[in-house]
């Protein structure tokens, strides 16, 4: 498996497989697709890996630009994060988390918010960080990396793709 950068190519089943991963996910409104395609519009996908094996693409990762409230600069959201579904638990989504983080912390960002799940994320040293929040996503879920010695604070706004409906 290698993960990459992804291409025009491989648009179709970035699609596909984000669907899939989050059909029937219970905190999920069946956005996530779109918000790729609006980030990606909006030329708002700093990073965008793909995970390839044996010439399919198994999994994606995107990172985009948030603003904080605190005037934080160079700091990125993660996310969707998608691995088709027969592929999961095989340490593709580690994979593609762990090398977009490193690209990310190599273009001189601060650090990375998402919302999500701790159990899951915590591997990547993420933390809920009580002085950081976002508009309609319970406090435990708001998470973040810091890359350096600051931690900001204050309301994330998350690129406007996150709201396509």
């Amino acid at each position: 498996m290698i993960i990459r950068p992804e291409t025009e190519a491989d648009r179709a089943a970035i699609s596909d497989i984000t669907k899939a991963a989050f059909a029937g996910h219970p905190y999920s409104n069946q956005t996530e697709h779109r918000i790729i395609d609006a980030l990606r519009a909006a030329n708002a996908l700093t990073i965008s890996l793909v995970a390839e094996d044996k010439g399919e693409i198994v999994g994606h990762v995107a990172f985009s630009p948030v603003t904080i409230a605190d005037g934080s600069i160079a700091w990125y959201a993660l996310g969707p994060l998608s691995v088709r579904p027969d592929r999961q638990r095989q340490g593709i989504g580690t994979a593609l988390v762990t090398t977009g983080l490193k690209m990310l912390e190599a273009t001189g960002a601060h650090g990375c918010v998402l919302a999500g799940d701790h159990r899951y994320y915590g591997r990547f040293g993420f933390v809920t960080v009580p002085q950081l929040v976002t508009e309609g996503v319970p406090d435990e879920h708001v998470l973040a990396r810091s890359f350096d010695e600051y931690r900001p604070v204050g309301c994330i706004a998350f690129h406007p793709a996150f709201f396509v409906s």
